[in-house]
């Protein structure tokens, strides 16, 4: 547990990485106004603080970065609520109470307001993600290398595709895994397609079919084709505002998140809440390894009681924590009120 003097150093080390993006020395902290710890203090217990895990130091004779677990700790503890600019609740009001728009509108401009308010990569998941699911699904060889895919979905929207049949897979295992995709898949959500299969359907499979590795194989093809491949719904404003962050100065980490940001099935995963309240997940906390680098912070939208929709903020693990919840939990009140009273005009 740390000590009172350990939280008050932490959160502004923490507060003053998030502001200027360099490590932070025991002289930047003893010489704030509300600090009465001299330096060697200040100094000491930052590297109490590092061995602790909750501060990391990336370069001898350098000052001191938060680290993944620092963050959390501010984040559950010590990071004090701010309060949204007139200007900003203006902003957000006028774009979404604007009469006569359509549902796309209302989350678009969602998005569009979270990314010019934070400078950083908006994502709003729109109702349709969330209410496309699976009502039946048939497995039909044309050949001994391929057979159609048919899925069928609540809205009787038909998708027909050609999967390779693995070369080791028998033919007639296929009638168990329609069988099987069946049991486990109607009424899944299209979105949650890839989760279900690696955390439910791979153990029924290796309990009841023979060519197990084969068959994981060929339902991850049926899967990946059939997981919403455009952008219906989802909306990513700000992408442009990850080159202002000095985490990615390095091409490499852009081009990856730029990637990840086409894969719609990835990026519906990703920013998915399944908590009744606004989430904060931190580095290595997002199961996307391509998201590792950053956090993410996310709530839903609210109708008659039930989450139709997702909003959210990804940027750096170094964002600003306090501004971003304020703003998160605030916009999806509002969208919340917005699609009420669009339902019920």
């Amino acid at each position: 547990m740390l000590t009172d003097r350990q939280k008050i150093i932490l959160k502004m080390v923490i507060d003053d990485y998030v502001r200027s993006a360099e490590p932070v020395g025991s002289r930047v902290i003893a010489k704030k106004e509300t600090i009465n710890y001299s330096s060697a203090t200040v100094r000491n217990e930052m590297s109490d603080l590092e061995e602790l895990g909750y501060l990391v130091q990336p370069h001898t004779s350098a000052g001191r970065i938060p680290s993944q677990k620092g963050y959390r700790y501010y984040v559950d503890y010590l990071m004090e609520s701010t309060i949204l600019s007139k200007t900003d609740i203006d902003n957000i009001r006028t774009l979404l109470f604007q009469k006569k728009m359509q549902v796309e509108e209302i989350v678009s401009n969602t998005a569009s307001i979270l990314a010019d308010i934070t400078n950083y990569t908006a994502i709003a998941l729109g109702p349709e993600v969330y209410q496309t699911i699976v009502k039946n699904i048939q497995l039909v060889p044309i050949s001994h290398t391929n057979c159609v895919c048919i899925l069928i979905t609540d809205t009787g929207h038909v998708e027909k595709r050609v999967i390779t049949i693995p070369h080791e897979l028998p033919i007639n295992e296929l009638e168990k895994m329609t069988n099987i995709l069946n049991a486990k898949l109607s009424g899944t959500p299209l979105y949650k397609l890839s989760n279900v299969l690696y955390n439910e359907l791979s153990k029924e499979l290796k309990r009841n079919i023979s060519h197990f590795e084969q068959a994981i194989e060929f339902l991850e093809g049926v899967i990946s084709a059939n997981e919403p491949k455009d952008s219906r719904g989802i909306f990513l404003k700000g992408t442009s505002h990850i080159l202002s962050q000095p985490e990615f100065k390095d091409i490499d980490k852009v081009k990856t998140l730029l990637a990840l940001f086409e894969q719609n099935g990835l990026v519906v995963d990703l920013f998915t809440n399944q908590s009744s309240k606004t989430e904060v997940k931190i580095g290595r906390e997002n199961q996307v390894v391509e998201a590792q680098n950053c956090s993410i912070i996310t709530a839903n939208y609210i109708i008659n009681g039930k989450a139709i929709g997702t909003i959210g903020i990804i940027g750096p693990t170094r964002l600003d924590y306090a501004k971003v919840i304020t703003l998160i939990d605030y916009v999806s009140g509002d969208l919340s009120k917005a699609f009420n009273d669009f339902y019920k005009d």
